[in-house]
């Protein structure tokens, strides 16, 4: 059964730098932790990925999983979903980018479905790190420089 999360958190710079830092996808693996390895497979006309494979560490072991990402109301948010993985049935989701004074208030909605047999409480746990992580990580890295 899939699991739903969301969580924000203010990251002290402009929504168009937060935009900017969260869909530069082949540089997760320099400030994301748990990515390995980011391979982009398509582009729109406008440059952006549409389809990304990644490797990352997960749950003790290294998994493998492809998105595919739409831009419809870019840059104010963008989306994904799942296209195949590793030990995934379901990873969609969205980052929305919403002004707050002198910064930005970053949205991250998820909604993941482990394919290996935990229970609820587990995949919930699971899925919380994977949020709770990813929004800390992208603060660090937006706000860096």
């Amino acid at each position: 059964m899939p699991e739903h999360a969301n969580e924000r958190i203010r990251v002290d710079a402009s929504p168009a730098r937060c935009y900017e830092v969260a869909t530069d996808f082949e540089r997760y693996s320099e400030w994301a932790r748990d990515v390995k390895s980011v391979t982009v497979h398509e582009r729109d006309d406008q440059g952006r990925a549409t389809k990304v494979e990644y490797r990352a560490a997960a749950i003790g072991k290294s998994i493998t999983y492809t998105l595919a990402y739409g831009y419809t109301d870019a840059p104010g948010s963008f989306s994904w979903s799942l296209i195949e993985g590793d030990m995934l049935r379901q990873l969609d989701g969205t980052y929305r980018f919403e002004p707050d004074d002198d910064g930005t208030r970053v949205h991250y909605d998820l909604t993941v479905d482990l394919s290996a047999p935990l229970p609820g409480f587990m995949k919930r746990r699971a899925a919380g790190m994977i949020m709770g992580t990813a929004l800390k990580e992208l603060k660090r890295e937006v706000e860096s420089k």
